[in-house]
Parts: structure tokens; sequence; C-alpha cells
């Protein structure tokens, strides 16, 4: 056999084991959100009045519209996927085709999204925030 067979074959029986595993979990991995869970994502230092900040690392845009309420947001645009960017002015955006969502609840604002963000509930503790 050569060793370019021998190479592809390899990569295709990885492949399959992947497909596999993935499938042994329920079809599909879990949402970076549900690995967050129960821990700390943030700080509210970091979250300014008025608007927002996003946490790439889980995958959540957490804004204070007002003093002492923050709310959580899959990160996700709705329309393609890119991570949503910034948030200003009251919305959060996706730079990618220029989604708005409305940084209180999460709905569109201005599409190319037809959905609202998926929202999430959080428990502050001293600065910590942490997804529930």
């Amino acid at each position: 056999m050569s060793r370019r067979r021998l190479l592809g074959t390899a990569g295709a029986v990885a492949a399959a084991g992947a497909v596999t595993a993935v499938s042994a979990c329920g079809g599909e991995p879990p949402k970076p959100q549900d690995v967050r869970r129960g821990h700390v994502i943030g700080q509210t230092t970091d979250v300014p009045e008025g608007g927002g900040t996003v946490f790439s690392h889980s995958k959540l845009v957490v804004t204070q519209p007002e003093s002492g309420d923050y709310r959580a947001f899959a990160a996700s645009c709705t329309h393609g996927g890119c991570t949503v960017q910034e948030v200003e002015g009251g919305v959060i955006r996706c730079l990618c085709h220029g989604s708005e969502f409305d940084y209180t609840t999460g709905e569109v604002v201005v599409g190319p999204a037809q959905e609202a963000l998926e929202e999430f509930s959080l428990t502050i503790e001293g600065t910590d925030i942490i997804l529930d």
C-alpha cells in the first residue's frame, strides 16, 4: 500500500470516529453557553452601564441597560452565525452583515437577521457574573 493511500485511509477512519463520537453524544456538540453554566463568565466591572461587553470565550454578550440590571444573550448572530462585535447606542451589532439587536431584549432592530438573540439568565455574586 502506498504512503498516500495509507494516510488517506487513516484520515477517513479518524473522520468516521469523530462522526460516531458526535452521534453517540446526541448528534450535536454542546453550545458554548451550556458548557459555561454555573461558571463565572466575567466581571460586572467589565460591563459598562448603558452598554455591554462581548465575552467571546463563552459566546455571550452581557448588557447593563440600567445600573445593576444585567442581561445575557447568545453572541452568535441569528442571521449568519457571526459573533456580534459591539454594543453601542442601545443596540448589539453584528458587523458581518449589519444586523442590530435591542440590548435589553435581544429582539431584531435592523436586519437581515429575522430572529432575536437567545436570552440567558444570570446570577450576580459580588462582581462575578455567573451563567445560570
